[in-house]
């Protein structure tokens, strides 16, 4: 298997007619962890649902976890995304059921049958997020760091190639941010490949990595000083 999980060549990435990002060169290999960067409405976003299916790629080559996203069809989407694990601002945590119904329901969905493997899953995944002993509860009685650990819970079910990760803190105060940056920064350093959208500063500084910056519409790396 290749190394290389995500690799954009000269794509374009448009919302409708609207082009919002030109000419982007990007690669990202296995374990690496990469922030996004970039203003509200410089295109962090139509970035990540292009990698995700949710807009289509029409110009330039892209390949997402060893899919093209140039003739990606639209059967081929939910099959990517099992391969990707999705964090979200919101959470999108279904309110209706426990924290293990949340994660039971994805598993189902995505092919799982034996009951007992998917205990076993959901039992692994908790534990990695600090979060065992909350699977009976429902997100409402959870704070909303406790929900957003959940989310990351719920992308690491089917053992994802790359976890996209959009604004995940974006919801959540300095210190709940801190403890759900280290929960990502744990999953990167135990292998798994993070591609993490962001506006919050104080993370970058805290948790340097590789940053890449949407604006006017361009995507560039930035070079962080060493202060």
């Amino acid at each position: 298997m290749s190394e290389t999980v995500l690799q954009l060549k000269d794509a374009s990435i448009f919302q409708g007619d609207n082009l919002v990002l030109a000419d982007v060169n990007v690669e990202m290999k296995k374990g690496d962890f990469i922030y996004l960067i970039g203003k509200t409405g410089s295109g962090k976003s139509s970035f990540m649902k292009t990698l995700y299916g949710d807009l289509e790629l029409t110009k330039g080559d892209g390949t997402i976890v060893e899919y093209d996203l140039r003739t990606l069809k639209e059967k081929d989407i939910p099959f990517l995304r099992r391969k990707l694990g999705i964090v979200f601002q919101d959470f999108k945590l279904l309110n209706d059921r426990t924290v293990n119904d949340n994660l039971r329901f994805v598993l189902k969905a995505t092919g799982w049958k034996d009951k007992g493997e998917i205990n076993d899953k959901i039992e692994e995944v908790l534990d990695k997020v600090g979060m065992k002993t909350k699977g009976f509860k429902f997100p409402h009685e959870l704070s909303g760091g406790e929900q957003q650990r959940i989310a990351i819970a719920r992308a690491l079910l089917n053992d994802p190639e790359l976890i996209l990760a959009d604004e995940p803190t974006g919801n959540l105060d300095p210190q709940t941010s801190v403890e759900v940056m280290e929960v990502l920064k744990e999953i990167n350093n135990n292998g798994r490949t993070i591609l993490m959208a962001t506006h919050d500063y104080a993370l970058l500084l805290k948790y340097p990595s590789k940053t890449l910056k949407c604006d006017e519409n361009r995507v560039f790396e930035v070079v962080q000083r060493k202060d």
